[in-house]
């Protein structure tokens, strides 16, 4: 893994993490379901498709801008708070929605119950839908230190998932972001992130974090936490670059815009703010449903970052 070109700042890279993972849902989006290799073979980057505007971000941003601004009204972890605006929010009838986010969030059970709920009645629950909105709140705890990032994450992840195998790699993610925001290697702190992950799940996080696993050992489809987390690390490792990172996690083909969330949200905390293609930023942007017109584009989500970069717990 070669280190960036240009030196960046914690700022930077915080600012890094939350641009790169809406321009990696934005990319990634044209491109879910469809096959391993399809965006190399198209070479279409930005321009829209399969129901996507140009440039045009998805639940997965959507919702971890709610997060966000949660945080800093609150300032902290405030959860029923975050639960309704995820009410709201689906109540708005966003273009794309996750089958198990929307029965939590849409069948009645208060905010410490839904999720729970599901879980039970379902028996699975273990997608990659509170992994996805993960890059706002990882920078916002980041000053937390591992145990206190870790915790929160699981917490939020709660909300909607109700299988701790998602608490549990939300929670990495978060450590992950935190390690590279302090400028260090987040690939050399995987030991000691799988060291607090929780004995039950952590054999399982080990496989798919570990050097030699690659997506093509997956077990299951990439909507699922492991291979999705496991996905997004394998990017980062095998590439030297943002650009790179997040191209290879939509090739990847599958549930390409979280995969290329999250590995935008690593790579992003990783190389800083500047490594983010410009031809990326420019036709982002993110409609929020629920909350009448509102759209963010890419000037809003740098201040939303650096907001949460200045308030980070």
């Amino acid at each position: 893994m070669t280190t960036p070109t240009m030196p960046t700042t914690r700022t930077d890279r915080a600012v890094g993490a939350v641009l790169g993972s809406a321009a990696g849902d934005a990319l990634g989006a044209p491109y879910e379901f469809g096959p391993p290799g399809q965006f190399t073979e198209r070479g279409e980057e930005m321009l829209g498709g399969g129901g996507w505007d140009p440039g045009e971000a998805t639940d997965d941003t959507q919702m971890a801008i709610l997060v966000g601004e949660s945080l800093l009204e609150h300032g902290g972890l405030e959860l029923p708070d975050i639960f309704g605006r995820f009410q709201r929010w689906a109540a708005g009838r966003p273009k794309d929605i996750g089958l198990q986010t929307e029965d939590v969030l849409t069948n009645g059970e208060p905010w410490d119950r839904a999720a729970a709920l599901h879980f039970q009645i379902n028996a699975r629950a273990a997608g990659n839908g509170s992994l996805m909105r993960a890059a706002t709140s990882a920078v916002y705890f980041a000053g937390a230190g591992r145990e206190g990032t870790m915790d929160a994450a699981r917490r939020i992840a709660a909300l909607t998932h109700g299988d701790r195998a998602a608490w549990e790699g939300t929670a990495v993610l978060h450590e992950l972001v935190r390690v590279a925001l302090e400028g260090a290697d987040p690939l050399a702190a995987l030991p000691a992130t799988l060291d607090a992950v929780h004995p039950g799940h952590r054999e399982r996080y080990a496989v798919v974090l570990d050097p030699a696993w690659h997506p093509g050992l997956a077990t299951e489809f990439n909507g699922a936490v492991w291979p999705c987390l496991g996905s997004a690390v394998w990017a980062l490792r095998t590439t030297s670059g943002f650009a790179e990172a997040v191209r290879a996690a939509v090739d990847l083909g599958g549930d390409t815009d979280t995969v290329a969330a999250v590995t935008g949200a690593l790579a992003g905390a990783r190389y800083g703010e500047r490594a983010v293609p410009d031809h990326w930023t420019k036709p982002l942007h993110v409609p929020l449903p629920g909350f009448g017109d509102r759209v963010l584009r890419a000037d809003a989500l740098r201040a939303l970052a650096r907001r949460l970069a200045s308030a980070a717990a």
